[in-house]
């Protein structure tokens, strides 16, 4: 039987361990701070929990990533006591995390060089859906790689798509995060409208969800906006990172408003928590800025 790694413990990578466990899969984990409460979720689903990445990828056939950014890829896969390091040649590196276009395609080509198969594979969906198994995933890599990875990714997610060579799912993931990014500017405003009308907002999600405006923001990040919900299931600091990702994609050819907007009221919102908090609130914290009419300074 195949076996199995997952390095990195955070909200998404320990549902999508778990669901690995569970599913019967030898699966190997391992995250950089030992403490985290998401190697207790991978080990109460059958996960065996290792001390390091060496002890993790030991012998096992796929190893799946998902940290924050590029440089924690990077720091995974080619420190001295890495992947690189420590894998066989032939293994699969399937990498989760949202890193960028050009990051993606750069580890490709470096470990093919010395013999390991990468894909590029981010997710959207949230925590909900890495819990529940029906993430999005956007895969790019050669066709056989994408085949033989398919049946794992389905313990993972519901609509798998193979987007292109190495890069590619990255590239759909950008376009994906704009649209995220600057939907949440329209559910904040919407809601705020609501509130200055003093309208229910729970008809703002229950009526405009069945409509042309529904969206997965409003139905899923609507409510938690009513309850002052801002747990993160996608945190303000990761959607800042990822649409810092397209501005760099962009290279300065072009000048995006939607989302330089999105980027300023993210920006805003963090402002609104105790110094060091904001940035690990979950995105639907952006209405706060309209909430506290921190949009009236944006020029």
């Amino acid at each position: 039987m195949p076996k199995h790694a997952f390095l990195g413990m955070g909200i998404m990578g320990a549902a999508m361990a778990a669901n690995l466990g569970r599913s019967g899969l030898v699966t190997n984990v391992w995250n950089r701070t030992t403490t985290n409460p998401g190697i207790q979720i991978a080990k109460k689903a059958g996960c065996n929990v290792t001390k390091s990445i060496e002890e993790a990828v030991n012998n096992v056939d796929f190893i799946f990533i998902c940290v924050s950014d590029a440089p924690d890829v990077e720091k995974v896969l080619f420190s001295s006591e890495g992947v690189v390091e420590n894998a066989k040649k032939g293994s699969l590196i399937i990498d989760f995390s949202t890193i960028g276009t050009k990051a993606a395609k750069s580890l490709g080509l470096r470990l093919k060089e010395i013999g390991l198969r990468f894909l590029d594979a981010p997710v959207s969906g949230g925590d909900s859906g890495a819990r529940n198994g029906s993430l999005t995933i956007m895969v790019g890599g050669t066709d056989k790689d994408f085949s033989d990875s398919l049946t794992l990714l389905k313990v993972l997610g519901k609509n798998i798509h193979h987007c292109g060579p190495v890069g590619s799912g990255q590239a759909v993931k950008l376009v994906n995060q704009i649209l995220c990014g600057i939907n949440m500017v329209a559910l904040s405003e919407a809601m705020r409208l609501a509130e200055i009308q003093e309208i229910d907002p729970n008809l703002v999600v229950e009526i405009c969800s069945t409509g042309a405006a529904g969206s997965w923001a409003l139905s899923n990040l609507g409510p938690k906006m009513i309850q002052s919900d801002f747990s993160a299931g996608f945190k303000v600091k990761d959607m800042l990172k990822d649409l810092r990702l397209v501005n760099e994609e962009l290279s300065g050819r072009e000048n995006f408003s939607g989302v330089n907007l999105a980027q300023k009221l993210f920006e805003l919102a963090i402002t609104t928590f105790p110094q060091g908090q904001g940035g690990l609130k979950g995105t639907q914290s952006m209405v706060l800025a309209y909430k506290n009419g921190l949009q009236n300074k944006l020029p």
